[in-house]
């Protein structure tokens, strides 16, 4: 499965130039953890929760009236996203694989990577929440995808589709190696599917 099987093109950014405060708000009110910075439609960065936190909560002003609890005022936190974004940004083209994705999400702790074209262009994003939409789809409704494309791809043989958690299982009578791969190339390909068995019956 590729990227673009599964990003969303529907993307919500902001500029470098629009103000934190604004970042912050549509954070909250879209419930995301991180918005693509762009300009134009060039990626120069994200913004993340930790981002906008960092140095923009004061301690309680009422401390500052105990001379046993000394709290230095807070200094003016920078006003414009393009100065706390993080710019090193992790980024993949649209035929990256899905299951790398995943890997990198999680070795460097990112929620989401954005999917770019040529000069860093963005096209969409792949977030952690749309690939435990895949692992939470349902078997059946995979089991009618992958029925779907075996048919679509020209196959003449009577698969027998199960799927258990995303574990799928294709047996079909007298069928040859290459009858099998292409089987399993097509079913693996289906979103939701963690890993696939083919086999094969004897009539």
């Amino acid at each position: 499965m590729r990227a673009r099987d599964v990003m969303d093109t529907r993307v919500v950014t902001v500029s470098p130039d629009a103000s934190v405060k604004r970042a912050a708000a549509i954070l909250a009110e879209q419930e995301l953890t991180v918005l693509p910075v762009v300009d134009g439609d060039r990626l120069v960065g994200v913004v993340g929760e930790s981002d906008l936190l960092r140095g923009r909560i004061c301690r309680d002003a009422r401390a500052l009236m105990h001379p046993d609890w000394p709290v230095a005022a807070c200094p003016p936190p920078p006003a414009a996203v393009g100065a706390v974004m993080t710019r090193d940004v992790l980024v993949r083209g649209q035929n990256a694989d899905v299951a790398e994705l995943a890997e990198l999400m999680l070795d460097h702790g990112v929620r989401m990577i954005p999917i770019v074209r040529a000069e860093r262009q963005l096209i969409g994003v792949v977030t952690r929440r749309a690939l435990l939409r895949l692992i939470a789809r349902g078997d059946a409704a995979v089991a009618r995808d992958i029925r779907r494309h075996l048919r679509m791809c020209g196959s003449h043989r009577v698969w027998d589709v199960s799927v258990v958690d995303g574990m799928v299982t294709l047996a079909a009578e007298d069928t040859d190696e290459m009858e099998r791969h292409v089987a399993g190339v097509v079913a693996g390909a289906i979103p939701g599917v963690v890993g696939v068995r083919v086999t094969s019956m004897t009539s």
